[in-house]
């Protein structure tokens, strides 16, 4: 998937992925992309829950060994 902004939240609990990601988001135009790594498994509902407060988008979860990746479209 393309992206515009990628953020390393590997090793981070939460909330520091979360915060990461809205300081991140804060960044981005509209309409962009942000791929956030994350090695928190809280972080698949924290970043859920981020999106329905946030009305940001979600676009894709994924997991791969222990590692998360997420897709999250600015508003």
């Amino acid at each position: 998937m393309n992206f515009d902004k990628e953020l390393d939240a590997r090793g981070l609990n939460c909330p520091l992925p979360i915060l990461r990601a809205k300081k991140a988001l804060a960044d981005v135009a509209s309409g962009q992309v942000l791929k956030i790594l994350s090695t928190d498994p809280g972080s698949v509902k924290d970043f859920a829950a981020f999106a329905k407060q946030t009305g940001n988008e979600l676009l894709s979860t994924a997991e791969a060994g222990g590692e998360f990746t997420f897709f999250m479209k600015k508003k």
